[in-house]
C-alpha cells in the first residue's frame, strides 16, 4: 500500500495509529487494508485492534489476520506473548469476540463450513486462546459450542 502524501511526513508510529484508526472503518474493504498494514506487528497497542477484527464476519478480514499473525505459533515469539498477555489481561474482550465468532459463522457461514471448526475464525480463536494459555498456564475458557 502506497502512503498518501500526507501520511509519509508520519513517522512508523504515527502511521501505525492511523492503520489502527482505520481499521474501524465502515467499510470492510478499508479495515482490511488497513489491517494489513498492521496485523504482523507485535506492538502491543496494536493488539486490541486486530482482536477486536477477529470477531468481524467478512472472511476476507480473518484471512487477513491469520496471515499476518503467522509468528502466533512460535512459541517464543514477541507477538505470541503480546497477544497471550492481551488475551489474559482481557477475557471478556476475548469472550466476547468468541461469541461475534460463533454468531457470524452461524448466520453467515454455516452453509460453507457446516461445522464449526472448521471456519476460519474458529481457527483464529484456537490460535489466540493458546498464547493466553501460554501466559498464564492454566486451561482457557471456551465460550464457543462443542464441534
Amino acid at each position: 500500500m502506497s502512503c498518501p502524501l500526507t501520511w509519509c511526513a508520519l513517522t512508523g508510529v504515527q502511521q501505525a495509529i492511523l492503520h489502527c484508526l482505520y481499521s474501524r472503518h465502515s467499510d470492510g474493504l478499508v479495515r482490511q487494508r488497513h489491517l494489513e498494514q498492521i496485523a504482523s506487528s507485535d506492538e502491543p497497542w496494536v493488539v486490541p485492534f486486530v482482536v477486536q477484527l477477529a470477531g468481524e464476519y467478512v472472511l476476507e478480514i480473518l484471512e487477513s489476520i491469520q496471515h499476518g499473525l503467522s509468528d502466533l505459533s512460535s512459541k517464543r515469539s514477541a507477538q505470541r506473548l503480546a497477544y497471550g498477555d492481551f488475551i489474559a489481561r482481557n477475557p471478556g474482550f476475548f469472550a466476547r469476540t468468541e461469541r461475534r465468532v460463533v454468531s457470524y459463522w452461524s448466520c453467515y457461514y454455516r452453509w460453507k463450513f457446516p461445522v464449526l471448526g472448521t471456519y476460519p475464525g474458529c481457527h483464529l480463536l484456537e490460535l489466540l486462546r493458546a498464547t493466553a494459555i501460554d501466559r498464564t498456564g492454566r486451561p482457557w475458557p471456551r465460550h464457543t459450542p462443542p464441534d
